[in-house]
This record gives structure tokens, sequence and C-alpha cells, in this order.
């Protein structure tokens, strides 16, 4: 989205960030349950300070004298033409990537964090992407993961036709182990296989659940080394400028180190399970009317099923979002919303039924009223 800073800090409702959220939920689950829940982020390099900064306002997050916070590695980005490691003058910090979120096993032991978790006497962890708010406190997988003496456990939700190109779990015909497949990781003559929602029911939510006293025994066997499958990542040097250099970011996927313990298991969750924000379609989503928050201050949808949102280029990037979306039309009556071309939503506006903007060719603004069909 051409973010400048961490993701997490977004407005998501009414001025609260991904972080104000993520914080709410964790008291809540605190208050429910009298229990020193701590709440811990994995930052990089390059969020590391927004985070810290944003999360000083709460005097209460701190548990056990744990930090709120660790650094994931960081590796060079590789020119996608000559294989080396790239050069970029004009701001050398874009030189560098984190290596993907399967990085936080490698850094939680590096850290120290692993050790000062198990010696605080915490035995299980929830690991969830960032920007996920479905996926918050949940006692009842917690209480299920425990009792399961399962060493790792990962969350699948239902497919449905958009979720064909979503990760899923499979098992290893060799020793009947499972594991995570990606599209990154499938030959295009398997593509058709891949994304049949019929064949593979299930999609990884990547939402994880691990045993912190395996995690440590599988590193004091194997070393600081899990043998995850590496991801080719294409990208350009500045996320935010597509005409930089072409470069290739090495890295791994946190679900597939459920190939690395021996009796993992999977769980099904509700969709409700499942809220990331990967774009501005999302983003849209979240903030409409289509989404409550509860006490606990996790999302959950207020119909049966959610509209398909569907922008053009014009609001990729999020500064171009926001100049166009100040105010995110009712979405709670609609079934899909297709915009294509340069319009601004003014207040008012109401989707119903299939919506489709077509493109004005010129800069336009949608008027309040309904827009689409019943």
């Amino acid at each position: 989205m051409g973010l400048d800073k961490a993701k997490s800090l977004l407005s998501v409702r009414d001025g609260k960030t991904f972080l104000d959220i993520q914080v709410a939920q964790a008291r809540a689950a605190r208050r429910a349950y009298g229990v020193r829940l701590p709440l811990i982020f994995m930052d990089s390099f390059r969020t590391q300070d927004d985070t810290l900064a944003h999360l000083a306002r709460y005097d209460d997050l701190v548990v056990d004298g744990l930090p709120l916070d660790f650094v994931q590695n960081a590796e060079p980005k590789i020119h996608a033409e000559t294989f080396e490691p790239i050069d970029w003058p004009a701001e050398p910090e874009l030189e560098w990537c984190p290596p993907g979120h399967g990085d936080v096993y490698v850094a939680l032991q590096a850290s120290g964090l692993l050790d000062r978790l198990l010696a605080a006497g915490f035995r299980y962890a929830s690991l969830a992407n960032g920007d996920n708010l479905g996926a918050g406190p949940n006692a009842t997988l917690a209480g299920w993961f425990a009792a399961s003496g399962a060493p790792y456990a990962a969350e699948v939700c239902l497919r449905t036709p958009n979720d064909r190109k979503g990760g899923h779990l499979a098992i290893r015909r060799s020793d009947s182990q499972l594991i995570l497949r990606d599209t990154a990781q499938t030959a295009p003559e398997e593509m058709d296989f891949f994304t049949d929602e019929h064949r593979h029911p299930y999609f990884h939510a990547n939402n994880l659940w691990i045993d912190l006293e395996a995690l440590a025994a599988r590193f004091a066997t194997h070393g600081a080394v899990l043998g995850l499958p590496l991801i080719l990542n294409r990208k350009t040097v500045d996320p935010a400028d597509p005409t930089s250099p072409p470069v290739l970011q090495l890295e791994t996927a946190m679900g597939a180190a459920i190939e690395v313990f021996p009796g993992a298991r999977a769980i099904a969750v509700g969709r409700d399970r499942f809220l990331p924000v990967k774009g501005t379609n999302e983003l849209m989503l979240l903030r409409s009317d289509v989404f409550d928050f509860g006490e606990d201050a996790i999302p959950r949808a207020v119909v049966d099923t959610q509209p398909r949102i569907d922008l053009d280029g014009h609001y990729k990037l999020i500064d171009d979002f926001e100049e166009r979306v100040q105010v995110v039309p009712s979405l709670r009556g609609a079934r899909s919303l297709t915009v294509r071309g340069d319009w601004t939503f003014g207040p008012g506006v109401t989707v119903v039924g299939d919506a489709v903007l077509a493109d004005p060719g010129v800069p336009a603004t949608v008027p309040a009223g309904v827009l689409g069909d019943a």
C-alpha cells in the first residue's frame, strides 16, 4: 500500500489503529479470565520505533518484565538481474529486508525471549499476523491446544472461490506429516489442483499455536535452524516506486514450521478468525458498517456474507485511498462493489446488491444516495 510507517499504525475504526485494537483485545482477555497474558510484537528494523512509540501511551501492558517486542533479522535484497546484493545509495535502508514472518522462531530464540517466556512460566503461545484483528485471544482454542498435547497447531478455514490462491495444508506421502503448500511453492502445471477448493477444502489462516517447550527442544537438538522452505518474493527495491530496480527477497513462512514438528495438528475455525488487511479492499471493508467491534474489541460481521470489494489502481496506495474514500459507504446491504476510475466517495453513500462504478474518464464524485441494485 506504499506505507511509510508500520501497517499496524493505520487507523482502522474511530481513530484506533491495529495496535490500539490489539491492546484492547489483550486487556479484555486479562479482565475476563484474570490472567497475566503478555502481548508481544515481532517488529522489523523498520517498524520497531513506530511500534514502541505508539505503545508508550499504555502503562499496563508489561507482564513479568517481559519486553513488548523483539526484532526479527534482516537480510540483503538481491538484484534480480545480477543476483548480487542491491546497491541503493538514495536510501541505503531499502537495501535490506526482513526475511518473512517465518523468522519469528529464530528471532524468539536469538533474542533470548524464548528462554525468558519459559522461565516466567509461559508454556504456550498464539501467533498471528498483525493485520488480522480476527485472531484475538481465544480461551476455547487455547484450552483445546493445551489438552491436545500437540507441539504445534494451525488454524484452517473452509475455502471459497475467493480463497483459491491461499496456502493450504497437505499430507506428505512419505511420512504422513502435515505440511504447508503455498502458491510460490507450486509448479505451474499443478496450479489447477492447487486452486481446486473441492480437492483442498481448507485454507491456512496463518493463526498458529506452539508449545514453547517443544520449540526450545527443537533448537536444542538442531541448532538455531528450523530448515523451513524458502519462498522467492519478487519486488522493487523501493516498494513505493514500481520503476525502481527489481529485486528478489528470500523469505520463509511461519506456517511452514508445521512440517518440522511431528504430531502437529490442524483445527478448523470460523471465518471470523480470518480478517487480514492485505490491501485497501480489505481496509475499506473493515472500516465499514459490515463489522461491529464488541467489548472484547474483536470485529464481527453483522451480515451472513461479507461483500466483495474490488478497487482499481487509483486506490492501491494508502494516500490515494485516503484521499478518495474519506467517508466509507454503507456496505451492509451490498454483495459486491467494483470501482473503476478516479471516483471520490462523498458522505451518505449506501451500496446495495452488486454495484459497479465504471471509469468516468475524469475525476468524479459519488453523490449521496443508493448505489447498486436490490
